[in-house]
């Protein structure tokens, strides 16, 4: 089964560890990723805090390189991930984790010429377009019980406006529940959670609530669920995984599922390790019950629609 997958920060780890991208090592490598069929890899470039532009152009320089080296199909329009979903060969869209570094949000407009076509406002720290759905206790560890109900800055308001006009996708993933609302609330243009779960199925503020869930899919958009552990909450992973996507579906509909794995930012769920796994999860899924229609739609046809509308 060919498949999108619209997070991973496999770019910015090998990068940070001055590996090659397709490093066996790297739980979603080109290599692993082409022979799992994935279609399409939403590859982020992640930063972390306000002050990290250095950061963000070398890892950009080194995605650049990749590209040049053959390692990467990029995919800039909805016809080019439609011939990788036809074709074979995995195509690769750039995507930013956390936009706190950028100073000036007019430069979104060279994120587009490099060829971004995700973004996030915000990771786990508040920053000067936004608050993270994590709080902290004093002890700096995560409250996961508590949830942000803070919406945007003004900043970030002018920064979704940009994206919007840019054609960039909004990514509402790490965003506290009052920022995702204010973006949401009725919203014509699709945004995607790129990796994230659903909160009815393990009651984390990481995870999306039933209200988020269905004001993401009103305005056309999708939610990656993504194989993080410590947010599918106890147990098998696969069956986790069938869990969130089934509540997922019970509160938005078919048309709002996605994968978002999150590889090379997690640590490796029990099952699903590396990519090499995820066709295991597929079978899993099936077996399950999940129509061969439905799969479809959550491995790749869901995303493909909201890729072609937004970024043409």
């Amino acid at each position: 089964m060919r498949y999108i997958d619209l997070h991973c920060d496999t770019l910015t780890a090998a990068c940070g560890r001055g590996v090659a991208v397709d490093d066996r090592r790297l739980q979603a490598g080109a290599a692993q990723l082409n022979e799992s069929e994935c279609a399409a890899q939403c590859f982020a470039i992640f930063t972390e805090g306000d002050s990290a532009a250095n950061d963000f152009f070398g890892c950009l320089a080194f995605y650049e390189k990749c590209v040049n080296d053959g390692k990467f199909i990029p995919v800039l329009n909805g016809a080019d991930l439609g011939r990788c979903i036809k074709s074979g060969g995995t195509g690769a869209i750039l995507t930013v984790e956390n936009l706190g570094f950028l100073e000036d949000i007019a430069r979104l407009g060279e994120l587009y010429s490099a060829g971004v076509r995700m973004a996030s406002l915000v990771w786990n720290n508040e920053n000067k377009f936004a608050y993270p759905n994590l709080i902290f206790g004093a002890d700096g560890a995560p409250i996961f019980s508590a949830r942000e109900s803070r919406g945007l800055k003004p900043a970030g308001r002018a920064a979704v406006e940009m994206l919007d006009k840019l054609k960039i996708i909004v990514d509402v993933s790490h965003l506290s529940d009052g920022g995702a609302d204010e973006i949401l609330s009725g919203r014509k243009i699709p945004a995607v959670a790129s990796h994230s779960g659903a909160a009815g199925a393990c009651r984390v503020s990481r995870n999306l609530t039933d209200v988020l869930i269905k004001k993401i899919a009103d305005c056309g958009g999708v939610i990656g669920i993504y194989y993080c552990k410590d947010f599918l909450g106890d147990g098998d992973t696969f069956a986790r995984v069938l869990a969130h996507l089934q509540h997922i579906i019970n509160v938005g509909g078919e048309g709002v599922v996605a994968l978002g794995s999150d590889f090379d930012g997690i640590p490796a769920p029990p099952g699903l390790e590396t990519c090499e796994k995820v066709p295991a999860l597929f079978e899993y899924l099936q077996a399950r019950g999940i129509s061969a229609a439905t799969l479809e739609k959550l491995c790749y046809k869901n995303f493909a629609r909201v890729f072609e509308e937004v970024c043409g």
